[in-house]
């Protein structure tokens, strides 16, 4: 297998060490490593696959040297200014911003639902929202079967997917300290606000979820509301998803349509109290989906839960199985 020279922009934030811990686990065939970070970082060192790298300043320069695959995890900003750079030097970007999301030109991949797009990249390929990825992959293989007509989000998303400050909000919440990220103490409260509110009364968050959900899916016509709320819970996202196929379907073989998908975990056993917890996801690359059942106020309707890490699965894993499947595809 041929070896890649791969950086990560922004490894000291939380997705990107996690990119880092989840390449070791990956044990992809990396020859060279290039970590890069802010200016205010610029001069730490991590440590990667039991080496000592110092991280270095983001530059136009930096992507002068022959890299391959960058996973950025920087922001919007950084990957607006630097992932058309890095990809004008032979560099493919696997951005984990919202930036080039529902750019036209560039594939929104979850590898379990749409591989097929990540060899259309023309240097960017775009990470979905944490929200969306976990989403998805429960949606696909119902999507396939049954023809999904209109879908009704509810999201129960973990302070981590707002970084180290939503975190520190929550534990310093509950000592009583006032937040500092979060409009309101997010202890003790679950708040419907995530991200900027729009002219139409929706979140950037919730319409986030929408757009990407038929982007990943090649499915403009579907129906899909979304209400997305932050809770106090440390790290996972849990969702409740409502969905109304155009096709009759048989609820075991429904159940084993899921079970089939690659990547998901069906707990769903309500004699025994088991279906997905945020507890269970955490630190895991798995989606988990519980509360397998028909929504008996319609003809061919469902209510799922599904559960995942947001960092892992919704950001870092999610960008590294892409970089997988183009060193396996040879892409």
């Amino acid at each position: 297998m041929k070896k890649i020279n791969l950086a990560v922009v922004g490894v000291t934030g939380m997705v990107g060490r996690t990119f880092l811990k989840v390449l070791e686990e990956k044990n992809l065939p990396i020859d060279k490593f290039y970590a890069f970070a802010s200016k205010k970082s610029a001069g730490s060192k991590i440590i990667f696959n039991n080496k000592e790298y110092l991280v270095e300043e983001l530059r136009e320069d930096s992507f002068d040297r022959g890299i391959d695959i960058a996973l950025f995890s920087a922001g919007g900003e950084t990957s607006a200014k630097f992932a058309p750079i890095a990809a004008s030097k032979g560099c493919v970007v696997i951005d984990n911003s919202s930036h080039f999301r529902m750019d036209k030109e560039v594939p929104l991949v979850v590898p379990e639902v749409n591989p097929e797009d990540i060899a259309n990249n023309k240097g960017i390929i775009a990470n979905p929202n944490c929200s969306t990825i976990q989403a998805v992959v429960a949606l696909k293989p119902l999507h396939d079967k049954y023809k999904i007509k209109r879908i009704v989000y509810s999201t129960y998303q973990a302070v981590s997917g707002a970084g180290r400050g939503g975190v520190l909000d929550l534990e310093n919440g509950l000592k009583g300290e006032e937040p500092k990220t979060f409009v309101h103490q997010i202890a003790n409260n679950c708040i419907p606000h995530i991200d900027k509110f729009l002219e139409n009364g929706y979140t950037k968050e919730e319409m986030k979820m929408i757009n990407e959900t038929k982007k990943i899916l090649h499915d403009d016509s579907l129906k899909i509301t979304a209400t997305t709320v932050r809770v106090p819970v440390i790290n996972s996202h849990s969702e409740s998803i409502n969905i109304e196929f155009y096709n009759p379907f048989d609820l075991e073989e429904l159940i084993q349509e899921l079970k089939n998908m690659k990547g998901v975990v069906v707990l769903n056993d309500s004699e025994k109290n088991e279906y997905p917890l945020a507890s269970i996801a955490n630190d895991t690359d798995e989606v988990y989906i519980g509360r397998i059942r028909r929504d008996e106020s319609l003809e061919n309707g469902v209510n799922i839960f599904v559960v995942a890490d947001n960092i892992r699965k919704g950001a870092a894993s999610n960008a590294v199985q892409i970089a997988e499947y183009m060193v396996n595809n040879n892409i």
